[in-house]
């Protein structure tokens, strides 16, 4: 998947990665390609939820400013 996947996809391709460690399914030459994506997947879903509070908090300030008015 050369793609950047949106939050919801990268979520659920991480909870299968992990259900796939977890269950040891995963052979240990591919470990460290699934962990890599995992990291990946990770940051990907950080920096989602980062941008998102960024909007909310700027979208309540500008709704407190407005209220004086």
């Amino acid at each position: 998947m050369n793609e950047k996947p949106n939050y919801k996809e990268a979520f659920d391709e991480l909870q299968a990665i992990v259900a796939e460690i977890e269950g040891g399914a995963i052979s240990v030459d591919e470990l460290s390609k699934k962990v890599k994506r995992a990291a990946l997947l990770i940051k990907i879903c950080k920096n989602k939820l980062t941008a998102t509070e960024e909007d909310v908090n700027n979208i309540l300030k500008e709704l407190e400013s407005t209220e004086g008015l």
